[in-house]
């Protein structure tokens, strides 16, 4: 059961459509997909046509930033389904927070003397969920950079000449509204996490007396070596061990859809894991 459990598609910050998506997943040999795009999902329903039109299994998710104690990190949220639910209007929320920071983004790129208004923006987020890559896609297109990670790292990153913070959900407020509606709360590509080392199992414990269901240990940005030491503290906490590429599309990021940078191997135990913490 060949699975990639970590997409995202134009509806965020990816490039393809959520048709696209899945006729992609077909083309890579997939059988078992997962759609995640940033706070919305919006592309749940036309990723799942397709998906039930060429035999493809598409598990609904999302992608949240969260913090716990000062600590940042991505979430991914499995299971979850359009329409009016106590995590619906969290991510409502979240979004009318996505647009005021880019709102505050743009003012202090225009101070900074860089000619970026909300329509070139809005040119590359199609959906509903605008955020920094789409900046950095207008900025790209405006000639001021070649490609989006020389954006974030000149101006976009975390402290940089044009960051502006934004108010989020905590890891428990997002494990709690994902668990009230039977998804699965897994955090996301933990290498990101900037924490102490010494500090990491500490967090992975917390997060799991609060309800986390999962560690992403097969990611592109994880070594052989950290997959396996990941989906070992998983089992050992109880927790699914999951997996994905991270897939935006063309000319975003080297993350090949199943593969990631080429060595990217998905265990069938992925997909059974994840499965069986939906009862837990």
């Amino acid at each position: 059961m060949p699975a990639d459990l970590h997409l995202h598609s134009r509806v965020s910050d990816g490039t393809d459509t959520p048709t696209q998506i899945v006729d992609k997943a077909v083309a890579a040999g997939l059988d078992t997909i997962a759609l995640t795009d940033h706070d919305t999902l919006d592309g749940i329903d036309e990723a799942r046509a397709r998906a039930q039109e060429v035999g493809v299994r598409l598990i609904p998710g999302i992608e949240l930033s969260v913090s716990h104690d000062g600590t940042k990190m991505h979430m991914l949220v499995y299971f979850t389904e359009p329409g009016t639910t106590s995590l619906e209007e969290l991510l409502s929320g979240l979004r009318r927070g996505r647009v005021r920071r880019s709102l505050a983004i743009i003012t202090r790129l225009t101070n900074l003397g860089y000619d970026v208004t909300e329509e070139d923006v809005a040119i590359w987020s199609r959906g509903s969920s605008v955020g920094r890559p789409h900046i950095a896609d207008a900025l790209v297109a405006k000639g001021y950079f070649n490609t989006r990670d020389e954006a974030f790292r000149d101006l976009l990153r975390d402290g940089g000449a044009a960051y502006v913070s934004r108010s989020g959900l905590s890891a428990g407020e997002a494990i709690d509204a994902a668990r009230a509606v039977g998804a699965v709360p897994v955090i996301a590509h933990p290498m990101t996490i900037v924490r102490p080392s010494a500090g990491y199992g500490d967090l992975y414990r917390e997060l799991a007396d609060l309800g986390l269901g999962g560690i992403e240990a097969y990611h592109p940005l994880h070594d052989g070596d950290l997959r396996a030491h990941l989906a070992k503290l998983a089992n050992s906490l109880g927790l699914a061990a999951t997996g994905g590429s991270d897939y935006h599309g063309t000319g975003k990021r080297d993350y090949e859809m199943r593969t990631g940078r080429g060595d990217l191997r998905i265990p069938e135990s992925a997909v059974e894991q994840l499965d069986a913490a939906r009862s837990t």
